[in-house]
């Protein structure tokens, strides 16, 4: 990283190549001098731990597809970083072909997974028996057929036009409105002050397998009000049956309901990673507590007991 970089703003990696809709996220940060387009999340993320990068851009989770699992492997494994912000990025696909193809004369498609399985319906209606490639993303598949490989490519509007390319359809998603939820990460850093629309990820593993293991996790949140809006199991890669569970909880880590369930956790379970505490990218001030479990009840009942301690009158 040069000195340049740093003082034009700051190096973001993210996963490329340019055209993908994670680099549509990363261009919604502020303050980013040069970007850094990676082949997988892995390295992505990895050139934030080597210092190469300042924060990396990765897709989390979409509306349709649910996690991206190497993003939440690398999140629980490796040396610790931090989410600092997610950034929500509406996600909508066309039919790319070179200059003077017509449809009749597509045999192959080529797009990544998430793209082929949210446009399937669509590609069997107006492609019946087309022959899928599957790439490392959208914007791979639309330069592969720029440069003839593939016939056509489901990708963003960007890519086509990045590669020079036609577009045969537009909009051709089966699920409209999908939405797909991307984080930068940083290395470990405090996080910022609360908002009201605050969003703690963490991941947990649990001490040992017994029943209710997992509801022992669950209760810690659930007794102090506190609403998931995401749980995810991945094997700790251990042995078989092993897993972890990646979790997003509505919240601060200042707030002292979020605080205490941490708290909790941490003695309860064999690890807890903290991911970071940071504003929802779709603004949403989340689930209401339930009555005696907001935060101004926690703070009122925690100075109950400071009283109660000090002067035996509560």
């Amino acid at each position: 990283m040069t000195t340049a970089d740093r003082a034009a703003g700051r190096v973001v990696a993210f996963l490329g190549p340019h055209g993908t809709f994670t680099e549509a996220a990363l261009r919604q940060l502020p303050n980013v001098g040069s970007d850094r387009p990676e082949t997988s999340v892995s390295s992505a993320i990895d050139a934030v731990r080597r210092g190469t990068a300042d924060a990396a851009v990765v897709p989390l989770e979409n509306s349709v597809e649910g996690a991206v699992p190497a993003t939440l492997d690398e999140l629980a494994r490796g040396s610790a970083v931090t989410i600092e912000c997610e950034i929500y990025v509406d996600v909508s696909f066309v039919l790319a072909v070179r200059p003077g193809t017509t449809l009749d004369r597509v045999g192959s498609v080529a797009t990544h997974p998430h793209a082929e399985a949210q446009c399937r319906r669509w590609l069997a209606e107006h492609l019946p028996g087309v022959r899928v490639e599957l790439t490392s993303s959208t914007a791979a598949g639309a330069t592969g057929v720029a440069a003839g490989k593939y016939d056509a490519a489901v990708c963003a509007q960007v890519a086509a036009e990045s590669a020079g390319l036609n577009v045969l359809g537009s909009d051709i998603g089966d699920n409209k409105g999908a939405v797909t939820r991307f984080i930068c990460v940083t290395r470990p850093a405090p996080p910022p002050p609360p908002s009201r629309t605050d969003r703690t990820s963490v991941v947990a593993y649990i001490r040992e397998n017994h029943t209710g293991a997992l509801l022992e996790i669950l209760t810690e949140f659930a007794i102090r009000g506190i609403n998931l809006t995401r749980i995810e199991s991945r094997p700790t890669r251990a042995q078989m049956g092993e897993y972890c569970f990646a979790i997003d909880a509505e919240g601060h880590i200042a707030d002292a309901r979020v605080g205490e369930a941490l708290a909790a956790l941490h003695r309860i379970c064999l690890d807890l990673r903290y991911l970071g505490s940071y504003p929802r990218g779709d603004g949403s001030v989340g689930v209401a507590a339930p009555a005696g479990r907001s935060d101004a009840d926690f703070s009122a009942a925690s100075a109950w007991l400071d009283s109660l301690r000090r002067t035996g009158n509560g």
